[in-house]
């Protein structure tokens, strides 16, 4: 008869390292699906202890309260209690819980025991704690809490061995620590003032790092300096770059021309030399190229998150959001839609109003991805000059910053109607975290641009490598008919299938490529440029990457490029993010809602670009 596993539950607030010691304990033994009913990730694993006991792991999603309605904090809770429908009630609760800081995450801590669980407790971030000079009596709190307290450090090897020690010598039947003393004892105590009273026993912390946070703060979130200090970060962030990509990009674009020319070089002329040189090294390359400007833009935004500073932003921005229809709390997700409207849209499970829920949803593709970064790039670099203004401001970097200020002055444009729209416009308080400024330690830096490199690189040599190679073959096939006299790619699908496309963008001031690329782009944003790359390059120009932009410069006006800038900066170009939308919302009415509006905005906006541009520029 086979052993029947111990179910443990791991709980906590976000960013406490739980998914992280998640991970330690059950590596690749993992299994991710979605609640029944809902959206919210559902996310279980196994590993045997080392007396070989089998152990069932479930990750619950991360809960600040449990007085929260959230869809996360709603199945936290319902899972904990034995309410869930079609999930047993766990054996055991792991709460994970940030030792640095403890002052915050206690109360969660409280509010799961309160519910008569076997609770024990996993002091993770215990190495970062000491480095700060937090001392915690770990026999202390255990006698304050009343339940087994462990040190873990999540990101070691071994860093959950004593919580493994544990874990094997638990009866789950039976009580796990001594009685709670004083208030955490009592279930009707106040939680704030019992994790002042634990904290006061059992905690040391450094006044030093308070009286610093505190001294920073005051200027960092001061009404009037705070917001200012935030938009000139943002602003250097931007023009950062190109002063420090471009150069790369450059090296870059000088790479794949020598690869191309020794390819030209060595092939006989034909469908396979065209498909290399015209198809895969300029589309790929080009694209490719525009990696180090969305590194440089990574490396700062991970800095400004490793430093604590992002938190704080968020709480600078609560009152502007409310103001507009949204919440404090859609800060974070709107965030995470700077590198890919995905997990933005997914982020907003911790959104417990419904309606501000599917607000957030709607507005998020409006943030400027990194996937629009290569497009903006490409056509900034062909039409914006590189100069100085007022000697001190790169004019690129000023044209970046003014279209990244677009996307989320759409949203809060957006958010505003829709708030205009309800009736019910009641307001919530927002309640987050705001950690300890700290340095940003290089490794984590180091992780964090290798991780958007691979997921750069993996859409590169996935879908982006094969809608390259079907545009280099729908502009390359048919060849043209004996006797034709006008271009070759006129007689090709991309032709015939461009022009057919022209007539409703032509307004926009679109030619026919510019709207041919616009169909590879729905899938992935980036493949504009390779198109565009491509499509040139078959009609006998120049397949030098470094030389696209010269190439585009000479085939579309100033006015055409602000209006294709602008079009991105509004379309729904992502059929990706549209699914997620499907999923989290289970309503076609918000797909279609989200795709006609954006439509709608998009050619709006990019007809008054171009009718503005083409008379005055």
């Amino acid at each position: 008869m086979s052993q029947t596993p111990l179910r443990i539950a791991l709980v906590g607030n976000p960013n406490c390292g739980k998914t992280a010691l998640f991970n330690l304990l059950t590596g690749a033994r993992q299994k991710v699906a979605n609640y029944a009913g809902v959206t919210v990730e559902r996310k279980e694993g196994r590993f045997t202890t080392p007396s070989g006991r089998k152990i069932q792991l479930l990750d619950l999603p991360g809960a600040y309260s449990f007085d929260s309605v959230s869809p996360d904090e709603r199945v936290t809770h319902d899972v904990l209690m034995g309410r869930y429908p079609g999930e047993a009630i766990p054996d055991l609760v792991v709460c994970v819980a940030d030792a640095t800081n403890l002052r915050l995450h206690l109360r969660f801590v409280l509010e799961v025991k309160r519910m008569g669980r076997p609770v024990v407790l996993a002091l993770n971030m215990m190495d970062a704690a000491k480095r700060r000079g937090i001392t915690v009596d770990v026999a202390k709190l255990a006698r304050a809490l009343g339940m087994p307290v462990v040190e873990t450090v999540a990101v070691r090897r071994n860093g959950a061995q004593s919580l493994i020690e544990l874990i094997d010598g638990v009866d789950a039947s039976s009580a796990l620590a001594p009685h709670a003393a004083g208030a955490a004892a009592d279930p009707g105590s106040d939680l704030h003032a019992t994790v002042r009273a634990i904290l006061a026993d059992a905690v040391t912390m450094p006044r030093a790092t308070d009286a610093r946070d505190d001294a920073i703060d005051s200027v960092a979130l001061h009404p009037v300096i705070g917001p200012l200090i935030l938009a000139v970060v943002m602003f250097l962030v931007f023009q950062a770059v190109y002063s420090l990509g471009k150069p790369l990009t450059d090296s870059i674009g000088d790479g794949f021309d020598w690869l191309g020319g020794i390819a030209g070089a060595w092939l006989p002329d034909g469908p396979l030399r065209s498909l290399l040189t015209d198809g895969l090294l300029t589309g790929l390359g080009t694209v490719l190229g525009f990696l180090p400007e969305i590194l440089v833009l990574f490396f700062f935004i991970l800095v400004l998150e490793e430093s604590g500073y992002l938190p704080r932003a968020a709480f600078l921005l609560d009152r502007m959001m409310v103001s507009v229809g949204l919440t404090g709390r859609s800060f974070i997700p709107l965030l995470s839609s700077f590198a890919c409207a995905i997990p933005g849209v997914m982020g907003t499970r911790s959104i417990s109003d419904p309606r501000d829920r599917l607000a957030t949803i709607l507005v998020a593709p409006l943030m400027t991805c990194s996937a629009r970064l290569p497009v903006y790039a490409l056509l900034i670099s062909a039409f914006i000059p590189h100069r100085m203004v007022f000697g001190l401001f790169n004019l690129q970097g000023l044209v970046l910053f003014a279209l990244y200020v677009a996307g989320i002055a759409g949203a809060m444009a957006v958010g505003w109607i829709m708030k205009h729209l309800r009736r019910d416009r009641t307001e919530y308080a927002l309640l987050m975290e705001l950690p300890s400024y700290r340095i940003p330690r290089a490794r984590d830096v180091a992780i964090g641009l290798w991780e958007r490199c691979t997921i750069f690189l993996k859409r590169l040599t996935g879908i982006i490598l094969a809608l390259t190679v079907i545009m280099w073959f729908v502009s390359t096939f048919p060849s043209p008919p004996a006797g034709a006299t006008g271009p070759a790619i006129d007689y090709t699908i991309a032709g015939y299938l461009g022009r057919a496309l022209q007539w409703p963008f032509a307004p926009l001031g679109f030619n026919w490529q510019m709207s041919l690329a616009l169909i590879p782009a729905f899938a992935a944003r980036e493949t504009a440029v390779a198109a565009l790359a491509t499509v040139y390059a078959v009609a006998g120009g120049d397949s030098d990457v470094a030389a696209l932009g010269h190439t585009l410069a000479q085939n579309f006006s100033v006015a055409s490029a602000l209006s294709l800038m602008v079009w991105f900066a509004f379309a729904p170009q992502c059929m990706s993010t549209l699914a997620v939308i499907r999923r989290e919302t289970r309503s076609w009415r918000a797909v279609v809602v989200s795709f006609g509006y954006m439509f709608v905005v998009a050619y709006a906006a990019s007809f008054i670009t171009y009718q503005v541009a083409r008379h005055f520029l």
